[in-house]
């Protein structure tokens, strides 16, 4: 089948390229997404005369992925992860985990722009990602997975109104009190 690109497709080809791929890839992804377009005459002279605003709009992307990639870049991502008494990971973390932290500092990024060169990460430490903004622009970043701070259990206070014991349990960002 073949189809006119109208974005840019990594190890396929630029806007405007005339390529050949198979009919369920162009029919099932390409063309609903709007990545392309059937290649019949009606189409590639439709494409001739937009030629320079696909092209306009295809830099604007790619502008808009490196301010974006400027921004993924200023901040840290540390992300805080249950562990057995052995060290490892209940699970592994992947994609979805990284792209709510990254949304949780203000910036969204779908997850299917996230590329772990391992796979899913189930041990703790820093890892180095890719996140794909656009084709053109790939950036490396860092993540970091740590253990939480254990809680801190205050002693027991016993108070002779009430008659009695109150326990205060502090985790980070959070306070509880248990009245006994």
């Amino acid at each position: 089948m073949e189809i006119i690109l109208l974005e840019k497709i990594i190890k396929l080809g630029d806007p405007g390229d005339l390529v050949e791929v198979r009919s369920g890839y162009g029919r099932n992804f390409l063309i609903p997404q709007g990545k392309a377009i059937y290649a019949n005459e009606e189409n590639k002279k439709e494409y001739e005369r937009n030629k320079k605003e696909i092209e306009k709009a295809e830099q604007e992307r790619i502008n808009e992925a490196k301010e974006l990639s400027k921004k993924v870049e200023e901040i840290k991502i540390i992300l805080s992860v249950a562990v057995s008494e052995e060290g490892t990971l209940y699970g592994s973390r992947g994609t979805r985990e990284i792209s709510e932290a990254i949304a949780n500092e203000g910036i969204k990024i779908e997850k299917s722009s996230i590329i772990l060169p391992e796979g899913a990460l189930k041990e703790l430490g820093d890892f180095s990602i890719d996140i794909e903004f656009h084709p053109e622009v790939i950036k490396p970043v860092t993540i970091s997975w740590k253990v939480p701070s254990p809680p801190i259990i205050s002693k027991q206070l016993y108070s002779s109104i009430f008659n009695s014991f109150t326990i205060f349990i502090a985790w980070p960002g959070c306070l509880v009190s248990i009245k006994l």
